[in-house]
């Protein structure tokens, strides 16, 4: 007897959305699981970071359908969304700069207050660094501090599905490692995760799945671990 698979959590269909008169996306599709990741490549100007946007209701989409978990999220607005579970974290730093760091953890979060303290603590520790700077203002600190923060936000709200564009964007190398480990506490708290990333072997290594974007379209998509590297570098990363 056949198995039903249960439909993913993020069910994105033939999605088509711009600015302006134009359209970035092109009937664009994609599928993440739950507890999954999903590595999103391809050139500059392919339609990442709008595809995301889009995902996360700041761009509404012309044709197509998103279901969340079942339901359809196409045209509600960000905060409508993020409520049903998902969460963006932009390629500029996602952080309040004239709050403190704990102050700036404690708006993502809906935890009552008798569980606040401990969330606080599991947000500050994805971060070592960030217990230091618990209550020093965000705008005093560097972007990679910055960035850490941006990043504990997410876990502080702890939602079903992560966005993330670029996390390790203008960063020292050593904050790209802190980034990834981060990533993958993601990961073990079984949070699905859509990732943008730079350093495309790093996110093929955390992906089960590949999308590949080029002009607005998907050029490619499968299992991580059938991607010839080198295959589509030269295909689908290039620049155009």
């Amino acid at each position: 007897m056949a198995v039903e698979r249960s439909e993913p959590l993020l069910v994105v269909e033939r999605v088509a959305a711009g600015y302006g008169a134009g359209d970035v996306l092109h009937g664009v599709d994609l599928a993440v699981h739950d507890g999954g990741v999903v590595a999103l490549l391809g050139p500059n100007g392919a339609g990442k970071s709008t595809l995301l946007r889009t995902i996360a209701g700041f761009v509404r989409p012309r044709a197509g359908s998103i279901r969340l978990a079942g339901l359809p999220i196409d045209g509600h607005e960000p905060s409508t969304i993020a409520r049903c579970g998902l969460y963006l974290v932009p390629e500029r730093r996602a952080v309040f700069p004239n709050l403190s760091v704990a102050d700036n953890l404690r708006l993502a979060t809906a935890a009552p207050e008798r569980r606040w303290a401990d969330d606080l603590q599991e947000a500050l520790e994805l971060f070592p660094r960030l217990v230091e700077r618990r209550d020093q203002l965000a705008r005093t600190m560097s972007g990679g501090e910055q960035q850490m923060l941006a990043l504990a936000r997410a876990f502080a709200a702890r939602p079903r599905l992560l966005l993330l564009d670029e996390p390790s964007l203008g960063l020292a190398p050593k904050v790209v490692d802190e980034v990834f480990a981060a990533i993958r506490r993601f990961m073990a708290e079984r949070i699905a995760v859509v990732l943008v990333e730079q350093y495309v072997e790093r996110a093929l290594d955390l992906a089960d799945e590949v999308t590949v974007l080029r002009g607005g379209e998907v050029a490619w998509a499968g299992p991580a671990a059938a991607v010839d590297l080198d295959l589509v570098a030269e295909g689908y990363l290039g620049a155009g």
